[in-house]
Formats: C-alpha cells, sequence, structure tokens
C-alpha cells in the first residue's frame, strides 16, 4: 500500500490539560495511517497562540481546563479557523452532556465522550474506532467545503414499487455526524401532521441535553420519549440513552414504549426495533429517513418497512460525515430518494402533506 500523499494528511491538534490524556489520544490517532498529532495544547489560550503555524484540520478540545476552558476558546478557534472541525471532548454525566450540546451549537461539528479512567477507558476498540472515525469524516467534510465540492445529484430512485399511502409516522434513524444532520433536517421541516420519532446513537444522559436543543431550533416540539405516552403528531420524540424507543398501536392511537431490552448491533436504542415496531404498529405507513452514521443499523428495519409497504428515504455519501448506515440501505436498492439533508427534508414535507405520492 502506497503512503497518503502530504495533502492527504490530517492535522490534527490536541486541547486538554491532562498531558496522559494527550498522549494516549497522540498515541491512537498516530497509530492510524495518514493522521499526524502536529500541536499538543494544555490549554484554550495556548491553543489559540499555536493555531497558526500548526494549521490543523481537526482539533479535538477538551472542555473542561484551567486558564481558558474549551467553551472560551471554541468561538476564538471558529474565529481564527473558519474551516477547521472542532470536537469536543466531554464527560458522561449530565453536566458534560450539556456542554457538549452547548459546544455543537457554538460551532463544534461533534463531541466524543472522556474515556474513562486513566487508560482503560482510552483503550477500549469502540472508542478507539469512534475516535478515529470522527477524525477522518470531519476532516473530509472540512476539505470538500473548503474546496467548493459540488454537491452530489440531489436524488437517485432505485427501480421498484413506491407506496402510495400517506405515512402515519416518520422514523428517523442517525448516529456518527447525527446530530448535524438531524438539526438541519429538522430546523427545515414544517410542522408535520404526524408524530416524528427517532433514535439517535448516544450515551444516557446525552439524549435529552439533544433534545432540549431541537426543542429550541426546530419548528416542532422535541423531547425525550417516555414509556407509554402517546405520540402526537406535529412532534418529535427521542429515545433515550441506553433504551430503545418502539412503537406500540393502542385503540386511543400509538404510543412509545421504551425498553431495555438487548442491545441490537451493538447499539442501544437502536434503529432496527424502532422501524420494525413502526412498521407493525402503522401497517407498513412508515417514512423511515435513515441519516449519517457508522456501521449497518436501520438496514434490517428497512427492509421490514419495504415489505410492509412503507417508504425509506436515505443522505447521500457526499453530505455524510459516515457512510455507513445510509450506504448500507442504498446498496440494498430500498430508498426512493438519496439527498443531503436539507433535500430529505422538502422530499419529507411533500410526502407527508400529499396522500397519494408519484
Amino acid at each position: 500500500m502506497t503512503a497518503s500523499p502530504p495533502a492527504a494528511e490530517i492535522r490534527v491538534m490536541l486541547c486538554d490539560d491532562s498531558a496522559t490524556a494527550r498522549a494516549i489520544l497522540a498515541r491512537l490517532l498516530e497509530s492510524e495511517p495518514g493522521i499526524r498529532v502536529v500541536h499538543r495544547a494544555a490549554d484554550g489560550q495556548a491553543a489559540l497562540a499555536a493555531l497558526a503555524e500548526a494549521r490543523p484540520d481537526v482539533v479535538l478540545l477538551d472542555l473542561e481546563m484551567p486558564v481558558m476552558d474549551g467553551m472560551t476558546a471554541l468561538p476564538l478557534i471558529l474565529k481564527v479557523a473558519p474551516k477547521v472541525a472542532v470536537i469536543v471532548a466531554s464527560a458522561l454525566t449530565q453536566r458534560g452532556a450539556k456542554a457538549a450540546i452547548a459546544a455543537l451549537a457554538a460551532g463544534a461539528v461533534d463531541y466524543i465522550p472522556k474515556p474513562q479512567g486513566a487508560a482503560g477507558g482510552a483503550t477500549d476498540p469502540g472508542f478507539r474506532t469512534e475516535l478515529v472515525t470522527k477524525v477522518r469524516g470531519w476532516a473530509r467534510m472540512k476539505r470538500r467545503e473548503g474546496a467548493g465540492v459540488a454537491a452530489a445529484p440531489p436524488a437517485v430512485r432505485p427501480t421498484r414499487p413506491v407506496a402510495t399511502a400517506r405515512p402515519a409516522i416518520l422514523a428517523i434513524g442517525c448516529s456518527t455526524g447525527g446530530p448535524q444532520a438531524l438539526g438541519v433536517l429538522l430546523k427545515r421541516l414544517p410542522p408535520l401532521p404526524v408524530p416524528v420519532v427517532v433514535v439517535q446513537h448516544m450515551p444516557a444522559g446525552f439524549t435529552a441535553m439533544l433534545a432540549e436543543h431541537l426543542d429550541r431550533s426546530g419548528a416542532m416540539r422535541c423531547a425525550e420519549a417516555k414509556d407509554g405516552e402517546a405520540l402526537l403528531a406535529g412532534r418529535v420524540y427521542l429515545a433515550p440513552g441506553d433504551r430503545h424507543l418502539l412503537v406500540e398501536a393502542s385503540r386511543a392511537g400509538l404510543l412509545a414504549r421504551v425498553t431495555t431490552d438487548p442491545p441490537e448491533n451493538f447499539c442501544r436504542p437502536a434503529v432496527d426495533p424502532m422501524l420494525r415496531s413502526a412498521a407493525q404498529a402503522v401497517k407498513g405507513r412508515v417514512l423511515a429517513t435513515i441519516l449519517t452514521g457508522m456501521g449497518h443499523d436501520g438496514l434490517d428495519g428497512c427492509r421490514a418497512v419495504i415489505a410492509a409497504g412503507g417508504q425509506v428515504l436515505a443522505q447521500d455519501e457526499a453530505s455524510s460525515v459516515v457512510w455507513g448506515m445510509p450506504g448500507a440501505v442504498v446498496r440494498a436498492g430500498l430508498p426512493g430518494w438519496v439527498a443531503p439533508p436539507e433535500s430529505l427534508a422538502d422530499r419529507i414535507a411533500v410526502i407527508a402533506a400529499e396522500r397519494i405520492v408519484a
């Protein structure tokens, strides 16, 4: 295998007050081909001072530091280097979750949960995969933006029959890069005549903060789903972290079921059980939408939706941080529409408003 050319090298700056954390992150990243740690800073002020010389593509920014914390440094970094991708590191606590979501609203592209323990958490293969995937994905996205790469064609229509019944529910699944894509999609959507259920792969605590953020930024009310509550039209229900969200039919209408059933696809919440339950509850009248994310969670659920007579949409590769989940359903020939989040929102609004979709 030939080495990546210098232009393809991903330059990473680490900003964390813990020398141990900096060393661990540097070791993980530099063991990957094409990634180089170009600077290690102990606080936000030191990171700012080194930006011009280091020229990073990605900054991994701790939020809690002396001298200048990450939230103070974030807007200053983006002012000096607007094309850099800032990924914040946050503790797996309610306070950490709140800070991470606030950072996303302030311009960070993503977050990584800080590994627990001096080294044990950081050596977890799942943490390493998440770290490297997000660094590679966001570096690629920012470079495309900086180069002014043209967007892919707005839609792809695999050859298959398209459902004609108006959906009774919109079901969305996403993972890596999902908070940003989900925010764009929901902000563009008008209030819909159907309920919206969402599975975003996130730890417990983080989903509540994400729901609050989406509630403030979109046209529809958004909250974490509660077990047994009615699913109302024009509202968004987010699966709580570490809980599956299922849809159940009742005489009074659709209900949310929040369960601790075993993980699927190594995930809880997972997209597949949500889609399967929704397809059964509304007799196939599901509009499933798969956004950016690692793995293939949602593929089997989308197959169930199509088999029951529903419809599937997927995010396109060019706008996805990771084209794992949407790519899986596209390769299976399931979506009737493949596009960036903005275009998906427009298509969803049309489908939800029309009883017959051409």
